[in-house]
């Protein structure tokens, strides 16, 4: 039954597996495309600002039920207060276009946010999709890490349960946590690079 639910979810949001294309710019091991995007609140906000510090990027979009399943289980939020208590700087980037039906206001982002007890560093729109593109952010939710230094450490999935049901948070792998944890221990990342799943950004073009 419940890949039958899948299957239709696929069908209509346009999800499925999403992997990175092979000339893709942001990858593990590379420097970190640099932006300035500007917040829910006004604020401009820039990678650089962050140098020093493990940034987190998150591509969001309320709308898709990969993202609901990690918002509605609290899965998100944990990992957002667990890591900016640290000291990583979490963005959570939402790239839909204007056009499109799940685009969202940075008003109505920002009580979406509220309202799910979000704690991201900042909030920020990407509606000409610039700042996706150059990650090649496929899916929501698609995560990247990147050092101190600006170096991407890992981009793809969030975990390695990739499904909308909320229940499979419990038992998924969580890719971001593990890379995080590896690398501020001073360990090597033991993985560095998945496929992305979950809903296809809306960009423009």
């Amino acid at each position: 039954m419940f890949c039958c639910t899948l299957s239709r979810l696929l069908l209509g949001f346009g999800i499925g597996a999403l992997a990175f294309a092979a000339n893709a710019q942001a990858l593990p091991g590379k420097a970190a495309p640099e932006f300035a995007l500007t917040d829910v609140t006004g604020k401009r906000v820039q990678l650089a600002d962050f140098r020093g510090k493990y940034v987190v990027l998150e591509w969001n979009n309320p709308s898709c039920p990969f993202v609901q399943k990690h918002y509605d289980s609290g899965n998100m939020q944990a990992l957002q207060k667990r890591f900016t208590a640290a000291n990583v700087a979490w963005l959570t980037i939402n790239s839909t276009a204007m056009s499109h039906s799940n685009f969202r206001t940075a008003a109505d982002l920002a009580s979406w946010m509220k309202q799910h007890d979000g704690a991201p560093t900042a909030l920020m729109l990407d509606t000409d999709g610039k700042v996706g593109h150059a990650y090649d952010a496929r899916a929501t939710p698609h995560m990247y890490v990147i050092d101190p230094k600006g170096t991407l450490i890992y981009a793809g999935a969030i975990d390695d349960k990739r499904s909308s049901n909320p229940a499979d948070v419990k038992i998924a792998k969580n890719y971001v946590a593990a890379a995080l944890d590896d690398a501020m221990a001073g360990r090597p990342v033991g993985i560095g690079h998945t496929q992305a799943y979950g809903c296809t950004v809306k960009y423009s073009d």
